[in-house]
């Protein structure tokens, strides 16, 4: 059985949680989130802790425990203080703006990408418009679209350019005229020798 799922959720002062019918509802200062159970999965608030558990004769569903249990405490987390993930918009010319509830970004393509921001998701740029944070209370919503915006252009190995996470170390290759560099140099002097 799993250890992180027998891990009871603390629920904070400012945390309401109810279980009905098989589904988590939780309820915090930053907003409302609601989960349904997966069949075989029991949960229990008592003494301001959630507690989770796996139904007898569930066969197959201990392989869940340790997740729910996850994703019920990212839901107490998230209502109560939020999640954000922070991008960098790295190349000549490449920037972004958020204009209502749409991104748009210029990333060295002939058109500009355009993108639909969700509700409940909050985006900002810092005032050079090259590092987008996204907000949201829901932690599934927020990776997900951060990493649909790092699709859009990935970062490349030779010059640095694209959409990465902050913090994250890209590894650059040598381009072709450092690797043609110190060959042809070694070609030069042998031939030079004859």
């Amino acid at each position: 059985m799993s250890r992180i799922g027998r891990k009871p959720v603390v629920v904070p002062e400012k945390v309401k949680v109810r279980v009905e019918g098989g589904q988590v509802f939780v309820e915090g200062p930053l907003g409302k989130l609601s989960y349904a159970l997966p069949d075989g999965i029991l949960a229990e608030v008592k003494d301001g802790k959630v507690n989770l558990s796996v139904a007898g004769g569930s066969i197959g569903k201990a392989a869940l425990y340790g997740t729910i249990r996850a994703r019920v405490n990212n839901m107490v987390n998230g209502v109560l203080l939020g999640f954000n993930k922070v991008m960098e918009i790295n190349g000549v010319g490449f920037k972004g703006a958020v204009e209502g509830a749409r991104l748009t970004m210029q990333l060295g393509f002939s058109h500009p990408v355009i993108m639909d921001i969700p509700q409940g998701i909050k985006m900002t740029f810092d005032p050079k418009a090259t590092i987008l944070t996204i907000s949201g209370i829901d932690r599934d919503v927020v990776g997900n679209l951060a990493a649909q915006i790092k699709r859009v252009k990935p970062p490349e190995p030779y010059k640095g350019t694209g959409i990465k996470y902050q913090g994250e170390h890209i590894i650059r290759k040598a381009g072709k005229t450092a690797a043609g560099a110190s060959s042809g140099g070694a070609a030069g002097a042998g031939a030079a020798k004859k």
